[in-house]
């Protein structure tokens, strides 16, 4: 039944992420990845919230499988983040591609740091 959790949880968060990525890109006139930057960040902050809260023992593994497996799983990007990256260094955006990698990765651990110590304050 596990895989049935990880399944609805992913057919929610791949059209949420598509959405998402569609929506705030199309705000911003820029060749920076802000539509991918943003369903990680805040696939970083939903999961280590998520974490928090198992470890805290207010949200089962199921939840951990349907939220964090499925839905995260689906609403985050490594691949597109890279390709991204990537094509920013082909396009000669060099400065673009650098800040998304080092924006992301700062980005992506505090959120999933304030995350879990959200959970931690709510629950802990």
């Amino acid at each position: 039944m596990n895989w049935l959790l990880v399944i609805v949880g992913g057919m929610i968060g791949a059209p949420l992420r598509y959405l998402t990525d569609r929506t705030v890109q199309a705000r911003h006139d820029t060749t920076f990845p802000w539509g991918t930057f943003t369903v990680n960040i805040a696939g970083c902050l939903v999961l280590g919230l998520l974490i928090g809260a198992v470890t805290a023992h207010a949200a089962s593994s199921q939840v951990l499988l349907f939220l964090g497996t499925g839905l995260c799983g689906t609403l985050t990007t490594y691949s597109t983040f890279s390709y991204e990256t990537l094509r920013l260094v082909h396009d000669g955006a060099r400065f673009y591609a650098a800040a998304n990698v080092l924006a992301s990765v700062v980005a992506g651990l505090g959120a999933a740091f304030i995350g879990t110590a959200l959970a931690q304050a709510l629950w802990g």
